[in-house]
């Protein structure tokens, strides 16, 4: 399958979007109070969203790769033209 540039370019955008968001969405829930019992163990909350957010960096990489190799095989194709 040939993704176009602009196909590439959006992977490639979400990837960063995944990657400026989430981090970010971690900090904060880290940060509320119901994320660590009083004696400082992770709750079922923190480690739900803990799965979520690793899970969500997870595909955003595999969308981030994706678009850059379809990117690159663009470029290499305009190049060959």
């Amino acid at each position: 399958m040939k993704l176009t540039r602009r196909a590439s370019l959006f992977l490639l955008a979400f990837a960063v979007w995944t990657w400026l968001i989430w981090p970010n969405f971690m900090v904060n829930i880290a940060k509320d109070v119901r994320a660590f019992t009083d004696s400082g163990a992770p709750t079922t909350f923190f480690t739900v969203h803990l799965v979520l957010v690793l899970t969500s960096l997870a595909l955003g990489t595999v969308i981030g790769v994706i678009g850059w190799r379809g990117f690159r095989a663009d470029r290499a194709a305009r190049k060959t033209d």
